[in-house]
C-alpha cells in the first residue's frame, strides 16, 4: 500500500459565521446522497416552531414535531449536517459520557433511574427513523468498547452490570480471544460488545431526516445564520436577511452556535476530533481486520475509534483538541494510532482527512433546558451526540406537546460554566486531562 499522494487537508469555516459553507472535504461528503438546494430565509415568516440548527438535534426535534402535526421551520447557518452531525465517527454508542453511578452520586437515585431508563433510547429512535422513512445510511449493528488493561476491563464489567440493572440487555463481555473475532489486533485484553450499538453514515442519516421532515411539510432554510433571538410572547429569530416569528423556539446550534445566544455560549466548550479514511482496502482485507463489521472505540480518556466503511475503507478517528482548533496535519496526528492498531496499515494511503467540533459540558452530561417558557435548548452531548441528540429531539417534542416530565429530568440537572471563562477554560481542561492520561499510563 502506498503512503504517497496524501489528500489536501482542507477545513471549511469553523463556525456559523465562516465564509465557507461547503461540507468538510470528508469521505462522508464524497459519498453523500444528492440533496436539493434549500434557499436562505428571506423576509418575515410565521410558524409554530422555529428550530435553530439542521444537525441531528434540530432535525430530530423538527421531525418529531412534524410527525405530530406542528408547522416547523428550521434555520441552518450552512448546510444540513454541516457541523458535527455530518463529520463524526458515525457510531451508535449507548449511554452518556458519565457512568450512571456518577450520575447517581451527583444528582441522586431518582435522576439516575430516569436517565438510566433512557440510556439506549437514542439508538432505538435512529433505527425507527431509518425503517419508517427508508433512509439509506449504511446502518450496521454492533459496537465494541475495547480495553487495553485489566482495570479498563473491570470498568466494562461494572458498566454491563449497571446497564442490566436498568433493564438494558444485549451486552456481551469479551476476553482477549473473543474480542479478536471482531477486531484482529494485539492491543486489547478484552472488551464489551453492545449488540444494540452500531454505526451509520452520519451525513446520509442527516440528509434522510431532512428529506423526511420536508415530506411532512417542514421547511429548512440553509445559509441562514441566526444573528440574535428576540424573546417575547411570540419570539422572533433573526438572520441577516429575514426573521421567523414562532410560538416556540428550539436552539440546537451546539458547538457551532457562535455568539447568537450569549446565555448559552459559556456553558459548553468546542472540542475538535479528527478522522482519516484510508484508500479502499478491498472486502477481503477489510474483513481480515474487522471480521464482523462492528465499530470499535477504546477505553482511554483520549480515545481512538474506528470502523470499516461500506466501500471497505478503514475510517479511523481520535486526536481530541480542546477549544475546537484542528491540528495543522491531521494525518501526522492520527497515523501513529492507526499503525499501532493495525500495523499492516502503517503505509496505507489516506484518501480523506478532516476535523469537526463537538460540544463538551463541564459536567459531561447533556445540557437541556429553557431560556424562557417558549424557548428550549439542547447541547453539550460530550462525545455521545449521535444517540443523545435523537433522544433530546423526542424529549423536546414531548415537552412542547404537553408532556414535559422526561425533558424536565434533564433540565433539572445542575450545569455550570467552565471555570476561568473563555480565556482559561482550555488550559484548565487540558491540565485536568493530563491527570487522567498519567493515571492511565501508570495503570491506576
Amino acid at each position: 500500500m502506498n503512503a504517497t499522494a496524501e489528500p489536501l487537508q482542507r477545513r471549511p469555516g469553523s463556525g456559523p459565521q465562516g465564509t465557507d459553507t461547503a461540507h468538510a472535504d470528508s469521505w462522508y461528503a464524497a459519498s453523500a446522497h444528492e440533496a436539493p438546494p434549500r434557499p436562505p430565509l428571506e423576509g418575515d415568516v410565521d410558524t409554530q416552531v422555529c428550530v435553530v440548527g439542521a444537525g441531528f438535534s434540530g432535525l430530530a426535534t423538527a421531525l418529531q414535531l412534524a410527525e405530530r402535526g406542528y408547522r416547523v421551520t428550521v434555520l441552518e447557518a450552512a448546510r444540513v449536517g454541516w457541523g458535527a452531525s455530518g463529520r463524526n465517527g458515525g457510531q451508535i454508542v449507548n449511554g452518556y459520557s458519565r457512568d450512571l453511578e456518577v450520575i447517581e452520586h451527583r444528582y441522586g437515585p431518582e435522576a439516575a433511574r430516569a436517565l438510566g431508563a433512557m440510556a439506549f433510547e437514542g439508538g432505538d429512535i435512529i433505527r425507527e427513523l431509518v425503517a419508517r422513512y427508508g433512509i439509506d445510511c449504511d446502518l450496521r449493528e454492533g459496537g465494541v468498547s475495547a480495553a487495553f488493561n485489566r482495570r479498563q476491563l473491570r470498568e466494562l464489567e461494572a458498566q454491563k452490570t449497571s446497564w442490566e440493572r436498568h433493564g438494558h440487555d444485549g451486552l456481551e463481555l469479551l476476553d482477549r480471544d473473543s474480542i479478536r473475532a471482531h477486531v484482529v489486533t494485539e492491543l486489547y485484553v478484552g472488551g464489551l460488545l453492545d449488540h444494540r450499538g452500531g454505526h451509520i453514515h452520519p451525513l446520509n442519516l442527516a440528509l434522510g431526516e431532512a428529506a423526511a421532515l420536508e415530506s411532512l411539510g417542514g421547511t429548512i432554510h440553509e445559509g441562514s445564520a441566526v444573528t440574535h433571538l428576540e424573546p417575547g410572547p411570540r419570539p422572533a429569530v433573526h438572520t441577516d436577511r429575514g426573521r421567523v416569528h414562532a410560538d416556540m423556539v428550539v436552539v440546537c446550534g451546539n458547538a457551532y452556535l457562535g455568539n447568537a445566544v450569549p446565555a448559552l455560549r459559556d456553558r459548553i466548550m468546542p472540542v475538535s476530533t479528527q478522522i482519516v479514511t484510508t484508500e479502499p482496502l478491498g472486502e477481503e482485507a477489510a474483513r481480515a481486520l474487522m471480521p464482523t463489521g462492528v465499530c470499535v472505540e477504546d477505553c482511554n480518556y483520549m480515545l481512538d475509534y474506528y470502523r470499516v466503511t461500506s466501500d471497505h475503507r478503514l475510517l479511523f478517528g481520535g486526536g481530541t483538541v480542546y477549544g475546537g482548533k484542528a491540528p495543522d496535519d491531521i494525518i501526522h496526528r492520527l497515523r501513529p494510532h492507526l499503525a499501532r492498531t493495525f500495523p499492516q496499515l502503517a503505509d496505507a494511503r489516506i484518501d480523506y482527512a478532516w476535523s469537526g467540533n463537538f460540544a463538551l459540558t463541564l459536567t459531561r452530561i447533556p445540557h437541556m433546558g429553557r431560556l424562557h417558557d417558549n424557548v428550549y435548548f439542547t447541547h453539550g452531548y460530550s462525545g455521545h451526540g449521535v444517540t443523545t441528540t435523537h433522544l433530546a429531539g423526542r424529549l423536546i417534542a414531548d415537552a412542547i406537546d404537553g408532556r414535559p416530565e422526561r425533558f424536565d429530568t434533564f433540565a433539572r440537572l445542575r450545569n455550570f460554566p467552565f471555570p476561568g471563562g473563555r480565556a482559561l477554560r482550555v488550559p484548565l481542561t487540558v491540565a485536568g486531562s493530563w491527570y487522567y492520561m498519567v493515571r492511565e499510563r501508570l495503570g491506576l
